[in-house]
């Protein structure tokens, strides 16, 4: 066996990947591509039956991996009420294109060009930092097709003065954005540095931050504003986070009105979903679940049978 081919077997980056890929098929998904059109072909794992009597929901992630490595640990939660979807953003995982688009504008409207190709019309999302970014940006363009939004420390509301103002601890926004896809093992340290309040990368070692690399990093996006948007919205900031600080949570808050609600989880960082899980789901929760659990039975025919 070639020893590029023997290594990977030895890889905990590849392990893992093979671990949700299982967990992801054994919850009832299954890895499927969409070929776009025009040289564009997204990945996504989408349900192996579709109950129509069940909402739809969109799990959309961030910078730095695939869809699995961030949505894994969650997705029991949604299985069981929800057809869930979890795509590959364009450059990441298994999704790609030839085309020169690089706005979270264009990966929007192949999500959504995605989710129409398997008949779904309507759904919720859950956006991480960067997959909160495409989600606006679907709610934005596709406001009849888009119901509820959690966007998880997802600066949409960034603006290139923040930088040059000394909001963030970055000299640019090319540096902030090199610190969110690390090419080499020492900008992942930096990374993991900035995403979590107890740090892991100085216990980790290099030969393992450049494999996941290797793994799962590509290069980087350019981020753009969008405008506001109408849906109702829950924003889930960590306390600290370092990458997009809390600011611009409370900015988006405002930027939305009166259809969005802020939590903010305390001794989190940016990467929230990981650090704080059951916080995360809670929210969640609450959020999502209520507004789509079944409607109870009603009991009027009960009661005009006893008055008939």
């Amino acid at each position: 066996m070639h020893l590029s081919k023997l290594s990977k077997y030895f890889s905990f980056t590849y392990s893992r990947d093979w671990f949700y890929r299982v967990m992801f098929n054994n919850a009832g998904l299954r890895s499927i591509k969409t070929d776009l059109g025009e040289g564009t072909v997204m990945h996504c794992w989408v349900p192996k039956i579709h109950n129509a009597s069940r909402p739809n929901i969109l799990l959309v992630h961030g910078f730095g991996a695939n869809a699995m490595w961030q949505y894994g640990d969650h997705l029991r939660h949604f299985t069981s009420r929800f057809n869930v979807y979890v795509p590959d953003l364009i450059f990441f995982g298994e999704s790609y294109t030839t085309r020169r688009e690089r706005t979270e504008s264009f990966q929007a409207q192949s999500v959504m060009k995605m989710m129409e190709a398997h008949g779904v019309r309507r759904m919720s999302l859950i956006g991480i930092s960067y997959g909160g970014f495409v989600g606006y940006s679907m709610a934005a363009q596709f406001p009849d097709q888009m119901e509820k939004l959690v966007l998880c420390c997802a600066g949409v509301c960034l603006e290139e003065k923040d930088v040059e103002e000394g909001f963030f601890n970055v000299s640019d926004l090319n540096e902030a954005l090199s610190i969110l896809l690390p090419q080499t093992p020492e900008k992942l340290r930096e990374l993991i540095k900035f995403s979590f309040v107890r740090p892991i990368g100085k216990w980790v070692p290099g030969f393992f931050l450049s494999d996941f690399i290797d793994v799962m990093c590509t290069e980087y996006r350019k981020i753009s504003n969008i405008p506001k948007i109408k849906q109702s919205v829950l924003i889930i900031w960590g306390e600290e986070d370092k990458i997009f600080p809390l600011e611009l949570g409370h900015r988006l808050k405002r930027h939305v009105g009166e259809n969005a609600k802020i939590v903010v989880i305390k001794n989190a960082g940016h990467a929230v979903n990981i650090e704080k899980p059951k916080d995360f789901i809670k929210h969640l929760k609450a959020f999502l679940f209520d507004s789509h659990s079944p409607n109870p039975p009603s009991l009027l025919p009960l009661f005009d049978s006893l008055w008939s």
